[in-house]
């Protein structure tokens, strides 16, 4: 190979890597909404539920929670008529992950106080790609269902 082919194989590698990041952003881009906890019958858990909607062209996925409330927070799915604790709930690219009653779901385990309703917690939800997210999670009458 001379040297004018080697420069030009260099200057295309280098255009097309350059193209290649200007693919506009495609990071997740996420909005949560519909946050609510059902007032806790007892002191030992509770659950939350809530939209995430991804506006962005690539995926995510959530990994964690973090809250004050309690000593174990931790992301489940239903399925069937069992709960399983999983380490990640994913957020498809314009897409959108809910947590609802006999779906996903958090599970708050240890709580430090009881909320009560009309009380509003706050979560920080973690993600693989995207920053945290602070939510408020305001608590909800013990029976209260969403209306969709």
């Amino acid at each position: 190979m001379n040297r004018r082919t080697a420069l030009a194989a260099a200057l295309t590698l280098t255009t097309g890597l350059a193209l290649a990041g200007c693919g506009g952003d495609s990071a997740p881009k996420l909005e949560v909404a519909d946050a609510y906890m059902p007032q806790p019958v007892n002191q030992q858990m509770a659950g939350a539920y809530f939209t995430v909607k991804n506006n962005g062209g690539t995926a995510d996925k959530l990994t964690s929670v973090t809250s004050n409330l309690a000593k174990d927070i931790s992301l489940h799915k239903t399925v069937g008529t069992k709960m399983e604790r999983v380490a990640s709930l994913p957020i498809p690219a314009n897409g959108t992950l809910r947590l609802g009653h006999g779906g996903n779901h958090l599970m708050f385990m240890g709580l430090k106080s009881k909320p009560t309703k009309n009380d509003v917690i706050t979560v920080r939800l973690h993600f693989a790609h995207a920053d945290p997210v602070r939510v408020s999670v305001p608590v909800r009458a013990a029976d209260y269902q969403p209306k969709h």
